[in-house]
């Protein structure tokens, strides 16, 4: 099978899940559906060949899966006091609109598109074809990543260790009330 394929069965599981976690029943199984979701946009980025994405996502997805276990845990869930038929027809309502936002948007985005699997190389020519001679590497994803994208590179990694650090204060505040 293709990646279009592949990509198209992940997404409609995403889709799934998404509905699961509208649905579910309690918080911490809307929870687990919504890290499926993210666990799912992994794979995709990982199909689409982009690892750096994945890797952010896939620490930012943790990381946020356990800060919000960690709140179903230490907290209670109080439901609104609106009658139940009442609160089903605002959220579908919700649900609906904001998919028909979402719907919009999506189709005004794709409508620019190359299709998929044809490149243009309008941001990255300079890359492709003179990487090499412009930074003096032998390496030519290490000129790319140390001289072209360094900034980028550096951000990501400042992203990533902010959001390390701001867990292991949050586990830490959480083991010193005990």
């Amino acid at each position: 099978m293709n990646t279009e394929i592949y990509l198209a069965i992940i997404l409609v599981f995403m889709i799934i899940l998404a509905l699961v976690a509208i649905h579910a029943k309690d918080l911490l199984s809307a929870v687990i559906a919504q890290g499926a979701i993210g666990y799912g946009l992994v794979l995709c980025f990982l199909l689409l060949k982009a690892p750096d994405l994945a890797i952010v996502q896939i620490v930012a997805e943790t990381i946020t899966l356990i800060i919000m276990v960690a709140v179903l845990h230490d907290s209670t869930w109080v439901e609104r006091r609106l009658p139940m038929c009442r609160r089903d027809m605002v959220n579908y309502t919700m649900a609906l609109l904001l998919g028909v936002v979402l719907l919009y948007y999506f189709i005004d985005a794709i409508s620019v598109l190359q299709p998929f699997g044809e490149h243009t190389l309008r941001m990255s020519e300079v890359y492709a074809y003179k990487a090499i001679e412009l930074t003096g590497a032998t390496n030519f994803v290490k000129g790319v990543l140390w001289d072209f994208r360094a900034l980028d590179t550096m951000g990501e990694a400042a992203v990533l260790f902010t959001t390390a650090i701001g867990v292991l204060a949050i586990l830490r505040l959480k083991g010193k009330k005990n």
